[in-house]
């Protein structure tokens, strides 16, 4: 399979992975093919990316970090939860607390782990949807910097639960795109909200709590909600921090177009040292593929390619597969592995 941008779908192009709405119903189901129809609805979804299958690349599979029933589930316990707090009553830690040590168990079990699949969103889902890969991404990133398993699953519902304060925040306020100065001030009170409502719960670690109040705090004071500095904000907070930035410049959101990852590990970089600590931001691109599997790219050769699969000692240097025209001729003429080829580089994604 391929990555492809909803705006290049063709009628007869077949879906290659099941997308999914916030309540984990199917939208539409990997093998269906596109019809104009479709295509539309995807559109009106804002959807931008999918996978699409193609014979060339039948030999390419693009994985998920976890697998697509603990993401779902995941996301139905936090929309039930995060239903729950907007009508006055409390989440659900129990149910929380089980789908987070699924998805640690699943994340330690893996021996090498590469964020290498770019998510397929609907409007519906982006609350949850990035609530849910902001936990992925930070307990990835506490596995890396070894953490223990009773960090770790802190870690992971305190990420999950960073933006739990935005259910008390107008939802029209949360989705508009310019905001007045005083908007922006009130939403940025999601931190406080969050903090108060997760502090007075006996079944959660207080670590939890200042997560949510923590993960807008930057190492030079220029954050908020209390301007802390470098060595007054939680390890913890920071790397729930990083993750969310990471996941907000990767996906789409209401008013954001997405970027590549590496785009994104290029700002995460240019950071680095100022708002999040140099070496958490090194740790945390070790485990993010750069170029993901599936993209369709141009080398500085002047050929296109497809990128086939990774290189997990260099995440910036994958392996990319070459067709012998720009719309991809049915020749094969080689592969690429860009740790071998050091003069050959990617110079544009072109999906």
């Amino acid at each position: 399979m391929r990555q492809v941008s909803v705006n290049s779908l063709t009628m007869g192009d077949v879906l290659g992975k099941t997308i999914f709405s916030s309540l984990g119903r199917i939208l539409l189901g990997k093998g269906v093919k596109l019809t104009p129809l479709y295509i539309a609805k995807l559109r009106d979804m804002g959807i931008s990316i999918l996978y699409i299958e193609d014979d060339r690349f039948d030999d390419v599979i693009v994985e998920d970090v976890i697998s697509e029933e603990h993401r779902r589930e995941a996301m139905e316990i936090l929309e039930k939860s995060t239903r729950s707090v907007r009508l006055g009553k409390e989440l659900d830690g129990f149910d929380l607390k089980r789908i987070i040590n699924k998805i640690v168990e699943e994340i330690l079990f893996k021996k090498d782990i590469l964020v290498n699949m770019m998510e397929m969103r609907s409007l519906d889902n982006q609350m949850f949807a990035h609530s849910v890969n902001v936990c992925v991404l930070s307990t990835i990133l506490g596995k890396a910097l070894l953490l223990d398993r009773e960090k770790l699953e802190t870690l992971a519902i305190g990420a999950i639960l960073h933006d739990i304060g935005k259910v008390q925040v107008d939802p029209k306020l949360i989705a508009k795109v310019d905001l007045t100065a005083e908007e922006v001030e009130t939403l940025k009170t999601h931190t406080t909200l969050g903090f108060e409502d997760l502090r007075k719960r006996k079944d959660l670690n207080l670590v939890i709590a200042h997560i949510a109040f923590q993960h807008h705090e930057h190492m030079n004071g220029t954050g908020y909600p209390r301007q802390l500095k470098e060595g007054e904000i939680h390890p913890l907070a920071q790397m729930v921090a990083i993750a969310d930035l990471y996941d907000k410049l990767t996906s789409d959101h209401s008013n954001v177009k997405r970027i590549m990852p590496h785009e994104a590990c290029e700002i995460l970089m240019g950071l680095a040292g100022m708002l999040y600590p140099l070496e958490i931001v090194r740790v945390f691109m070790r485990n993010i593929a750069a170029y993901p599997t599936g993209v369709t790219v141009k080398l500085n050769t002047g050929e296109i390619g497809v990128v086939v699969d990774q290189n997990l000692s260099m995440p910036a240097r994958p392996i990319v597969r070459v067709f012998d025209e720009s719309d991809f001729g049915s020749n094969v003429v080689k592969e690429y592995n860009m740790v071998e080829k050091r003069t050959i580089f990617i110079q544009e994604v072109l999906s």
